[in-house]
């Protein structure tokens, strides 16, 4: 999963929301606590690009040594496919980021349930709950994809 090192360090920065018993599912502080988790997500994401960008500015040179070269334009590649999923991602976040805006964040797409508070720390950017999910991924394994 591409974005799972991001999840870890977008996760140290907003701390996990904390459920207080009886509450409604996807209150406007639960949808706020997504919301700013996402927002900073995208903002780091967005910096790393940047930095990228930076990177390979700074750092192209026409080595004389086809190997050298070689080995630089294999880093800027791996650099580049990194950059690719993590542009695919930040569509997914704004996407997620306009559930939360029309209200219809934190259910799953497939069967209409509660995602869950839990799994959305986990996962922000999930669509599907856990038991959808798991059926997507054996269907998945059984097509062969």
């Amino acid at each position: 999963m591409p974005d799972t090192m991001q999840n870890s360090q977008k996760n140290q920065s907003i701390a996990p929301y904390r459920l207080v018993e009886g509450e409604e599912y996807m209150n406007d502080k639960q949808l706020a606590h997504f919301r700013q988790i996402l927002l900073n997500w995208k903002q780091e994401l967005m910096e790393e690009a940047d930095r990228t960008v930076q990177h390979l500015q700074e750092e192209a040179t026409n080595f004389a040594d086809p190997a050298d070269r070689a080995t630089q334009e294999e880093e800027f590649s791996l650099e580049l496919r990194t950059r690719d999923r993590e542009r695919k991602l930040i569509k997914k976040i704004n996407e997620t980021l306009d559930k939360i805006e029309e209200d219809d964040y934190g259910y799953c797409e497939a069967c209409g349930i509660e995602i869950g508070v839990r799994r959305l720390e986990a996962r922000p950017t999930a669509t599907l709950c856990v038991d959808c999910k798991s059926l997507a991924e054996i269907k998945e394994k059984q097509i062969g994809r």
